[in-house]
């Protein structure tokens, strides 16, 4: 599978970070104007006080909704909030009537049991508008088949909505302006849909905002001046977004997660980025950004992975200095973007560093000898570059990476014969790397390796020497599943806060 390597990577930093994890399905503050109802969500509760029932007007404008996604079947039900199916909460307020505060639709696995919809003709009812109390609207994989616009409508839940989830369901057109008048929003998540348009300036309203996802869309235009200080988590992925990345997302101060990777923002990455000290990822990859690197990211002191590969028009050297004081780095992805000259050394000095990647540039000169004692890293890829020189790691260093140690494509590697890594490279022929010019093969026979990776992402052994063959498959990066990432990290954290 493409990218799974690092993929396990990233899950494993995001497993790390929590302590966000909790609950996603509704979203509940005490941040916004006070409620009228009490006691806290209920989901299928049990009416053990005297009169208790729904609102009757919710209660037929959840028909109406039922109805608009193919399900009929809950017009027989005599009280929605008793009816004790998933996907629907309700509270209840002092004189003991239950409104609707949540209502979730689409089948996420095999677990859930949401309502599913009836993708040949459902729609977005408006008699949404009814529920008055209404935190939290999901559909997912709900309208695909019957494609329509996000409706304006929308905008006039008001201040009650906290979030609003419309994944997967093809959904065409501009993002509504009217979003903006839903101004206790906490999440907003279009992800995956056929959205186009500029992201609106309307979106700066919602300044409670903890996560947007506009990702894999077709927006377009420039990445607007956002100025949501409660901001967790930006997710623009995958879209057609042209400009700079904005100076002023700076402002967002609690951003833990920026994803802008798959668009066409150009120029530099902007100085004022050192004051997002909460940040924790940050990838900008597959871009047409330029070097150099900033000195600034010196003070992104939380963040655990940068990843900039595929911004070919970076063009720069790595600076000797440019990462320090990212103790906390563990993945850093740094490939295909044309970069020159040598690797520095004081990258093994980021003493977090789990995975690097700098294959695919234009790297010269020799690997610095303080790889040779590095224990901590699991992951290199220096593979595709111009490097020369003697291998300088240990034995064990080999062992340990196994195919994650990844060299070919380097004319001028070679390992010496004290090193003791000729039997594991191999000395013969091929295309890995082999024993430096003037050394002789040491006697006595050399093992076989069983774990560097071969032309078809198996075993080369030649006079029973494995070599790291210049055939070897690559394992790329992000393929990171959007679903994964936001839906158990992103609206996890939002229960935290």
């Amino acid at each position: 599978m493409a990218h799974y390597g690092l993929y396990c990577h990233i899950l494993l930093v995001f497993s790390m970070i929590c302590p966000f994890t909790s609950s996603f399905t509704v979203i509940t503050s005490d941040t916004v104007a006070p409620s009228a109802l009490i006691d806290g969500p209920q989901t299928g509760f049990t009416m053990t006080r005297d009169g208790a029932h729904t609102e009757p007007d919710e209660q037929d404008a959840v028909y109406d909704i039922m109805r608009a996604t193919g399900n009929d079947w809950a017009a027989a039900i005599p009280d929605v909030c008793r009816g004790r199916w998933h996907g629907i909460e309700c509270m209840p307020d002092q004189d003991n009537v239950y409104h609707v505060v949540s209502l979730s639709f689409g089948a996420l696995s095999d677990d859930t049991a949401f309502p599913t919809c009836d993708p040949k003709r459902s729609y977005i009812s408006e008699s949404l508008t009814r529920l008055k109390h209404l935190k939290a609207l999901f559909f997912y994989r709900c309208l695909s088949r019957a494609p329509q616009q996000i409706p304006s409508f929308l905008g006039r839940l008001g201040s009650s909505l906290q979030t609003l989830v419309l994944r997967e369901n093809g959904l065409f057109g501009s993002i509504p302006d009217e979003l903006g008048n839903l101004t206790s929003l906490k999440v907003l998540d279009l992800h995956k849909n056929n959205l186009n348009g500029s992201i609106p300036l309307s979106l700066n309203r919602l300044s409670g905002l903890r996560s947007l996802d506009l990702s894999v869309n077709r927006l377009t235009g420039s990445i607007p001046g956002l100025l949501l200080p409660d901001l967790n988590v930006l997710d623009l992925n995958h879209n057609l977004l042209t400009g700079p990345v904005p100076a002023t997302l700076s402002t967002c101060g609690s951003l833990i997660k920026i994803d802008l990777s798959h668009n066409r923002v150009t120029g530099p990455i902007p100085d004022s980025v050192n004051r997002l000290n909460q940040l924790v990822l940050l990838d900008l990859s597959y871009n047409r950004l330029s070097g150099p690197f900033p000195s600034s990211l010196q003070g992104l002191n939380s963040l655990q992975a940068l990843v900039l590969k595929g911004n070919t028009n970076f063009a720069s050297a790595i600076p000797e200095n440019v990462f320090k004081g990212l103790n906390n780095l563990m993945i850093l992805v740094l490939s295909n973007m044309n970069l020159h000259g040598s690797i520095p050394g004081s990258l093994t000095r980021l003493t977090s560093l789990r995975v690097l990647h700098l294959e695919g540039n234009n790297l010269t000169g020799s690997i610095p000898m303080e790889f040779r004692g590095v224990k901590d890293l699991s992951e290199l890829r220096l593979n595709d570059n111009r490097l020369t020189g003697p291998v300088p790691f240990e034995k064990d260093t080999v062992w340990r990476m196994r195919r994650k140690l990844r060299l070919y494509n380097n004319a001028g590697l070679c390992v010496n014969s004290e090193s003791n890594l000729d039997g594991v490279f191999g000395s013969t022929s091929g295309s890995g790397v082999r024993l430096c010019e003037g050394e002789t093969k040491r006697p006595g026979p050399s093992g076989t390796v069983q774990h560097l990776s071969g032309a078809g992402g198996g075993n080369v052994t030649v006079d029973r020497a494995t070599y790291v063959s210049s055939g070897s498959k690559s394992l790329g990066f992000f393929g990171l599943s959007s679903f994964l990432v936001v839906f158990s990290y992103a609206y996890m954290l939002l229960s935290c806060k």
